[in-house]
């Protein structure tokens, strides 16, 4: 009997199940395809619901507010709730609307969202869609909610959202480009479009398969890309453009209330503002699960080998664990930037992106050449780490620099006698 490998355990039970239906190959296809397909879609909305109710705690914590106490223990129903209201609410469309555009916009949003969350490995060997260009297509489906805006805008035959609309592209466009330059780093290094390969190589494999416990959690970690000068810089930049590319706080100009109502979704309610909505959550837990396995090591989490097990590569916690639990935290820091910082204005959000982000990103791509050829010792770049680290600490200094208005004259005051 194959003993129990508790970090394959889903992996074996697919593969029991698959077996029955040797004999059915079309069968067997079919049913591989929503066995990969069906958790994407049942899990995320569920992470969705527990997200909008961490938010609305943890927003209302940082504001000296209760939050959510109505509904269930601790307003934990207060999910459900909302989503029974929204499939309650009528469904207003201008009379004046490309009604097929309107109506199609949240479902063009909403797909990709789902989608490009299948070429992320959560596990060894789970992955739904292993390509070989996932990150090549995870921007490109990703892309498309640039299209979905624009109908949103467009459609509503308003001019708040045609307004709102406008400004999100030009918003998203901006920051694709350190989005993706910061990406590229990471796929120089690695040599690959794989996410599954960018994960292997975050991993020390020689000390996990060591019989030492501490070398096993440590070869695990210590390879993160994120430990590296090049790796740091791209996660910074990386995550600040991704939080204007789902136009989450400080950057959610596109929905800003006090100027354009709504945005592209002053027209919009009941369920198709609810798939709006949803969408945006899902993209960010896409977002964040890219930034986990381009940066943070994907599924590698500290973990050992199971004392009942002789494969090496089996461990005692699911990989999965370790990539939800990476996602979510990366989601509370979108969550507490939210309850923090201001919003941004329009010029200096559009000024950010060209004039700072992205000639770090690509300082940063130089940055990662120079670490792969400097000299090591032994295996360790001496010479490219603090190197590294200095001139992307200069550049940070001096494209800070060039980037901050005249000093103004100090404000003088006169009262009257």
């Amino acid at each position: 009997m194959t003993p129990i490998n508790p970090d394959q355990l889903i992996v074996q039970l697919t593969q029991w199940a698959l077996s029955f239906l040797d004999s059915y190959p079309l069968v067997a296809v079919l049913v591989a395809i929503l066995l990969s397909t069906v958790p994407l879609v049942a899990v995320f909305p569920i992470c969705f619901a527990i997200t909008t109710w961490l938010e609305r705690k943890g927003l209302a914590r940082i504001q000296n507010r209760i939050g959510p106490n109505r509904t269930g223990f601790l307003g934990m129903l207060q999910p459900i709730a909302d989503g029974i209201k929204m499939l309650l609410k009528e469904d207003i469309v201008p009379k004046t609307s490309d009604r097929l555009a309107h109506f199609l916009a949240p479902v063009v949003l909403m797909v990709p969202a789902f989608t490009i969350l299948s070429v992320l490995p959560f596990n060894r060997n789970m992955i739904p869609a292993a390509v070989d260009t996932g990150v090549i297509l995870f921007f490109a489906l990703g892309s498309v909610s640039t299209l979905a805006v624009f109908m949103a805008g467009w459609s509503s035959r308003n001019k708040y959202s045609l307004l709102g609309g406008m400004r999100a592209i030009a918003q998203m466009v901006s920051y694709e480009l350190p989005l993706v330059l910061s990406g590229v780093t990471v796929i120089m290094m690695t040599g690959s479009l794989d996410t599954t390969k960018i994960v292997a190589q975050q991993q020390l494999s020689e000390w996990i398969q060591s019989s030492n416990a501490g070398l096993q959690c440590l070869g695990q970690i210590i390879g993160w890309n994120v430990f590296t000068p090049w790796g740091f810089a791209g996660f910074l930049i990386f995550f600040v453009a991704s939080l204007a590319e789902i136009n989450r706080c400080p950057f959610d100009l596109p929905e800003a209330d006090s100027e354009i109502v709504a945005g592209h979704l002053t027209e919009y309610s009941g369920f198709k503002y609810a798939l709006f909505f949803m969408s945006e959550y899902v993209s960010a837990f896409a977002i964040n699960g890219l930034s986990t396995t381009l940066f943070l090591g994907g599924w590698s989490g500290p973990n050992i080998r199971p004392p009942w097990s002789d494969d090496p590569n089996a461990l005692l916690i699911p990989g999965f664990v370790w990539f939800f639990a990476k996602m979510f935290a990366l989601m509370l820091v979108m969550i507490w930037i939210r309850g923090t910082l201001p919003r941004l204005r329009v010029d200096h959000l559009m000024g950010f992106a060209w004039k700072f982000l992205l000639p770090l990103a690509i300082m940063n791509i130089f940055v990662g050449g120079f670490y792969y050829y400097a000299p090591r010792w032994h295996g360790i770049p001496v010479v490219g780490w603090p190197i590294g680290f200095l001139v992307m600490y200069l550049s940070y200094e001096c494209i800070g620099r060039l980037n901050r208005g005249p000093k103004t004259a100090q404000r003088v005051y006169h009262y009257a006698s």
